[in-house]
């Protein structure tokens, strides 16, 4: 009696996860250029029934820009964790085909480890010119070290499971044994580690907007 509550938990909490992602996507359409637009005559107002959060400087609905700036967060977010992940997915993949391949990957690895992570997102946001594509690239290139590594040290494990060994002892080439056995094999990681890139690039993100204001 006690095995489906966590499922009913799970299921629920996923449920309000759902809802709450299709409301902050579903508010865009709704709200318009409502973040933008200006009231002079209502400027600094308190919360009330007409302006549920008051307004800025600027007479802005301080509500309308916190959705747009949610909205704005989560899909870099997204964006930055999935292309985060495709990267480590690559590079690791790359890295078992051969020895040096192995060592090129390592130290790229270790090189983007040793550098200030915050420095190397700054640099990269400004050589490409600033912008969300830019914040996105930045974050992007640079968050998927960690995860390489343990997608490349997973892939070497699985390398010298029985299956594997069977599967190279056929005839099968490299690419069917990737394919077909390891990758499978590395998609919870990949969820997993994309599921906590997410925030950790919704954070960054944060850091060099608040960076390209000051």
């Amino acid at each position: 009696m006690s095995q489906p509550q966590p499922r009913l938990r799970a299921a629920f909490s996923l449920g309000v996860v759902a809802l709450l992602v299709v409301g902050l996507v579903a508010s865009q359409w709704l709200l318009g250029d409502s973040p933008q637009q200006m009231q002079f005559d209502a400027r600094l107002a308190p919360p009330s029934v007409e302006h549920w959060l008051g307004t800025d400087a600027l007479g802005r609905e301080l509500w309308a820009r916190t959705l747009a700036g949610l909205a704005l967060s989560f899909w870099v977010g997204c964006l930055a964790a999935l292309l985060s992940t495709l990267i480590a997915l690559s590079l690791a993949a790359l890295a078992t085909l051969s020895a040096r391949l192995d060592a090129l990957v390592s130290l790229l690895i270790d090189t983007l480890l040793s550098v200030p992570h915050l420095i190397l997102l700054m640099l990269i946001a400004f050589a490409l010119g600033g912008g969300t594509q830019a914040v996105i690239i930045a974050v992007a290139v640079t968050h998927w070290p960690s995860l390489a590594r343990v997608l490349r040290a997973e892939l070497w494990q699985l390398r010298q499971a029985p299956y594997v060994r069977i599967s190279r002892a056929l005839g099968k080439s490299r690419w069917f044994v990737l394919h077909g056995h390891l990758l499978p094999h590395l998609l919870p990681h990949c969820l997993v580690g994309a599921l906590l890139l997410f925030p950790h690039a919704i954070l960054h993100e944060a850091a060099l907007t608040f960076w390209a204001l000051a």
